[in-house]
């Protein structure tokens, strides 16, 4: 019952009081009433109408939630990775977790310069979002009041898929929060009637692959290849002889995952970025690396400040490079650095000079083994490497020199050959020139970095986008 006062007249010293009867919202609270309204006024009127198209809305069904993207569906993520030490706030806590944990919020917002009530926030955030876990069993002994709990990277509920396509060898891997190889794979790089059938296949072994591991929970995928990556994850790739290749849209269909494509080599620097990013960037923000690969192909990328450069033209191309005389090498005297370095045209060149091989470990074994001809091969082609890496080099002119790839780590007894050169060929002889921690394992950290990009960029947005 509400209610309601009624016109009071001159004669009288009371105002007359009339109750009406008005309709009970459902779920309305029975101690709670409705704010007194006149009788018989529009306003009234309205209240009935608002009581009305609440009751139509209650009994509307609600929208569901859409359902991760599936294969054929519209709403496939492809994404362009950053490559980046990221400096959002989420960001940059989930990394010091990464580097440094278990680590208290103090320490955190020492780390990364971050007020404490922003660490307060992120970490909150992060916790809800299963990224970072805290530690009840570290916390320090003896304290008063509320503990102070140490958090560190969630590594046990969460992985990535990584796939590098090679011109032979797709490797398919597993990684956790910190970046560490779960798990690997490889096969050799199928031959189809066309790019999407070959990329069909790649994602059916990843998937069968991935779901090795029940009970966690696969946030992105990331691929590595050669060529150009366009937008969408788009390929134009020659030694595969593909054209417009949907390499982000069947991958991601396969995995009904979102999906991040980059070029191999700038994935290789990603990597170096994940693994050592204090020597990437100095206090200035201004140190830089040149990342140079060799092994079926050759290319170069190039880091600043904590960022991989990406021309939006694609990647920079070095295979054609003029290699000058050769006595080993390049038998079919194309001239060209791809053709002579390769791990293909190592194995050409050793077939002409009569050795029995038919891939470059063969080749790597002579060697070991004293063979005067096959150690002459692998040391000419240090030399070629050398003259290039000093070349480019003087171009960029980057803080340190970083070698990847099979063609530097699988023999290493050639290091101080392609060393030797670099200083020969290059104007500053005091170049810094380090082997990749990768190591053997490269194109694996290189499809990692790719498949923890976003989470490592943006990590809250990455998660509530696999939701």
């Amino acid at each position: 019952m509400t209610t309601t006062l009624g016109p009071q007249t001159a004669t009288s010293a009371t105002p007359t009081v009339r109750t009406t009867p008005l309709p009970t919202r459902r779920g309305a609270s029975p101690t709670r009433q409705p704010v007194p309204l006149a009788y018989g006024s529009r306003s009234l009127e309205r209240q009935r109408l608002a009581d009305t198209r609440r009751r139509e809305q209650a009994q509307r069904p609600r929208p569901t939630q859409r359902p991760r993207a599936a294969k054929g569906d519209a709403g496939v993520h492809v994404a362009t990775p950053h490559l980046e030490l990221s400096t959002k706030p989420a960001a940059l806590v989930l990394r010091a977790a990464r580097l440094s944990g278990p680590l208290f919020r103090d320490d955190a917002a020492e780390r990364t310069g971050l007020s404490i009530s922003t660490v307060n926030r992120q970490v909150g955030a992060l916790l809800r979002a299963g990224l970072i876990r805290e530690r009840a069993d570290l916390a320090p002994a003896g304290a008063i009041g509320r503990p102070r709990l140490p958090f560190e990277i969630n590594v046990t509920d969460f992985l990535t898929v990584g796939i590098h396509i090679g011109y032979k060898v797709t490797s398919i891997t597993t990684h956790d929060l910190l970046h560490r190889v779960v798990g690997a794979i490889q096969i050799p790089t199928p031959v189809a009637e066309s790019p999407e059938a070959t990329l069909a296949a790649i994602g059916a072994s990843a998937r069968r692959f991935s779901a090795r591991w029940t009970g966690r929970r696969v946030l992105w995928a990331g691929v590595a290849i050669g060529g150009r990556v366009g937008t969408g994850g788009v390929v134009d790739h020659p030694r595969l002889g593909w054209q417009a290749a949907p390499v982000g849209r069947v991958i991601a269909e396969s995995l009904g995952l979102p999906v991040s494509v980059a070029s191999h080599v700038e994935a290789m620097a990603a990597a170096e970025l994940v693994v050592n990013p204090d020597d990437a960037k100095s206090a200035e923000e201004k140190s830089s690396f040149l990342y140079f690969y060799a092994r079926e192909m050759v290319g170069v990328a190039f880091s600043v400040g904590g960022t991989v450069h990406t021309p939006t033209a694609g990647p920079p191309v070095i295979g054609h490079f003029p290699t000058g005389t050769t006595e080993h090498l390049d038998p079919a005297r194309t001239g060209e650095l791809e053709a002579t370095v390769s791990d293909t045209g190592i194995v050409e060149a050793a077939r002409a000079a009569g050795l029995p091989v038919t891939e470059i470990e063969d080749v790597h074994v002579l060697a070991r083994d004293g063979d005067v001809i096959a150690r002459e091969i692998l040391e000419e082609r240090a030399r070629v490497l050398g003259r290039t890496i000093g070349l480019v080099a003087d171009i960029f002119n980057p803080d340190h020199i970083i070698l990847g790839g099979q063609a530097f780590t699988d023999y290493p007894a050639t290091l101080p050959v392609v060393a030797k050169a670099v200083r020969e060929t290059s104007v500053s002889p005091r170049r810094d020139v380090r082997v990749s921690h990768s190591g053997a394992t490269v194109q694996q950290q290189a499809a990692g970095a790719v498949s923890l990009d976003a989470i490592y960029n943006d990590p809250l947005e990455a998660v509530n986008l696999t939701a």
